[in-house]
């Protein structure tokens, strides 16, 4: 059977994926899936940096608010409706294209992983953070590298969170979490398109970002959500932004001092992505901007998807 075309648009935070997504799919009759951990949940708005309503008013945008703060989406879940909406896109004749910087929720999809179903177990859970707590996230990722070193290899000692995740797989299995996520084989013909910078301008322009985050109301944004109930302890507010705007809201550090947080666990997250998206992988089409070459490279961009996409066959 033929496999239907899928294009994948991926980069670090800040690069432009998603002005460059929106344009796409005014022009080439597209619409987008975002493959964001952070942009399902909604309220979370400012920090997770979504398209604007009037850009999701152009286009077609899929699984943007679809959760609430306090419930949780897995890989295997996100999987799951993604696979549910590129069908239906094919059905209504359009080209789908999944846009986003979570790379574990990209490859996923991608590749076509088998991911494992293991409901969470609180009191393991509970019991891993605090040994974290206790003796650093180093111990529990050396914990993991004990047991499943292709894991702790993709995953940084510093997201504990995805760390515990690995680590209650195993536990509960008695599998590597690594060997959980084998790869079943491509379901589509994917073009995947890379967009990059150099990182000094990137930083450049997350700090900016920031910035601009915060005049559009960010802290106000954090507030209303812990008004509406939702705790500062739940992974949805652990994300960037949210977790340094709650230090400040409790009196733990100053706003300068939350703001200049963002900005560099922001440029750490930015290595981490590039962890997952390698500029050396020759499946991915990269293209390297500056500020004023994205007009320049656009029309490159939009050839190379239409000229794939006329032989459906020649997309890899």
């Amino acid at each position: 059977m033929t496999k239907k075309p899928l294009l994948v648009l991926v980069g670090p935070t800040a690069v432009g994926k998603t002005a460059l997504s929106v344009q796409l799919a005014r022009d080439l009759d597209i619409e987008i899936i975002s493959a964001d951990s952070r942009q399902i949940y909604r309220g979370l708005d400012i920090g997770t940096a979504k398209a604007t309503p009037e850009e999701q008013a152009l286009v077609p945008h899929h699984l943007i608010d679809v959760v609430h703060p306090d419930q949780v989406m897995s890989a295997a879940d996100f999987q799951e409706r993604a696979y549910t909406v590129i069908e239906a896109i094919h059905e209504r004749g359009r080209l789908p294209a999944l846009v986003g910087g979570t790379g574990q929720w990209v490859q996923a999809v991608v590749e076509g992983w088998s991911i494992p179903r293991v409901p969470p177990d609180p009191e393991l859970r509970a019991e891993l953070e605090a040994l974290a707590e206790m003796e650093g996230g180093q111990a529990l990722h050396d914990r993991l590298a004990a047991v499943d070193l292709a894991a702790a290899e993709k995953i940084h000692p510093h997201n504990i969170r995805r760390v515990i995740r690995a680590l209650e797989v195993y536990e509960k299995t008695g599998i590597p979490i690594s060997q959980h996520q084998a790869k079943r084989g491509q379901r589509f013909h994917t073009l995947q398109i890379g967009l990059t910078m150099p990182r000094e301008l990137l930083y450049e322009r997350i700090d900016r970002r920031i910035d601009q985050m915060m005049a559009m109301g960010l802290l106000d944004e954090v507030r209303r959500l812990v008004e509406a109930g939702y705790g500062l302890d739940l992974p949805a507010m652990s994300g960037l932004g949210y977790r340094q705007m709650g230090q400040f809201i409790v009196g733990e550090i100053s706003l300068d001092e939350a703001v200049a947080l963002i900005k560099k666990e922001t440029r750490r997250f930015v290595r981490q992505q590039f962890n997952w998206f390698r500029l050396e992988d020759e499946r991915i089409h990269w293209f390297a901007l500056d500020e004023a070459s994205l007009a320049g490279c656009y029309r490159e961009i939009c050839d190379l998807v239409q000229s794939r996409l006329k032989d459906q066959s020649a997309i890899i």
